[in-house]
């Protein structure tokens, strides 16, 4: 490690003005960036925490009906209080170990956008609103690629806000070792129709699968997903599994998701 300065404030206006300074940089749980230091691939002249930021912490719903959970919250909060929207209370529920579950935090997972992180998957598939210290950002808008996001320099994710769906799962292959998504698929059945997010397995990040969706949209049920299948070409192809294995992957996930859905 390497001497730097430490902030926590207790506000979001004070954790924005001291992102404002010259090569500070963001902290929530932890669990990717203290490692990134540890290996001298980040090396951040301040680090501000935003732990202690009360405003920034918990699970509730709005006015308008939808589950809103603060940027700075655990993992393990989100799987004990989000119980209005079961998927992805039992998605956090299989986030990594007790201790990832009770450090890390949905705005830090969302702001680092891992290609295998389980979040974009609920945030994306459930046509959430990502709420920063500047504005609100729709799902659709914020995922750019892989580690790569909508926001700007000094702006942070205070909190996100999931329309509750008619029904929702979400399946995940896991790799085994570090317990992020080999592939994850996140289906939700709002309202206004279908939405399918797939990550861990394309090289861009997390996606939505449109095929499916317009034929889960006309008939909610694992037959409707049947002769369908994604493309291998841009799949994420490593030792744990090839890009076919990858886009094969997809459409089993799928209508098992649709399955326990239903």
């Amino acid at each position: 490690m390497y001497n730097f300065d430490f902030v926590k404030p207790s506000s979001i206006k004070e954790a924005v003005e001291a992102l404002g300074t010259e090569e500070a940089q963001a902290l929530g749980g932890g669990q990717t960036l203290i490692p990134t230091m540890k290996q001298r691939l980040a090396m951040p002249a301040k680090l501000v925490s935003l732990s202690g930021i009360a405003e920034m912490k918990g699970v509730g719903k709005n006015a308008a009906g939808e589950l809103v959970v603060g940027g700075a919250t655990p993992h393990a909060t989100v799987e004990r209080e989000a119980g209005d929207y079961p998927a992805l209370a039992e998605l956090a529920r299989h986030i990594g170990d007790p201790a990832v579950r009770n450090r890390g935090t949905i705005g830090g997972s969302l702001a680092n956008n891992d290609p295998s992180a389980c979040y974009p998957a609920a945030v994306l598939g459930s046509g959430a609103t990502v709420v920063t210290s500047n504005r609100e950002i729709a799902a659709d808008d914020f995922f750019e690629g892989m580690f790569t996001t909508a926001l700007e320099d000094g702006e942070i994710i205070t909190e996100v806000r999931f329309p509750i769906p008619q029904a929702a799962n979400y399946q995940k292959f896991e790799q085994p070792a570090s317990r992020f998504a080999l592939v994850g698929v996140f289906v939700a059945k709002l309202k206004d129709g279908v939405r399918v997010a797939v990550t861990g397995a394309s090289e861009e990040g997390v996606f939505r699968w449109g095929e499916a969706e317009k034929a889960l949209s006309s008939g909610f049920s694992p037959s409707a997903v049947e002769g369908l299948s994604v493309s291998a070409d841009g799949m994420i192809a490593d030792l744990h599994g090839s890009a076919a294995y990858r886009a094969h992957l997809v459409g089993v996930l799928t209508k098992r998701a649709v399955a326990a859905a239903g």
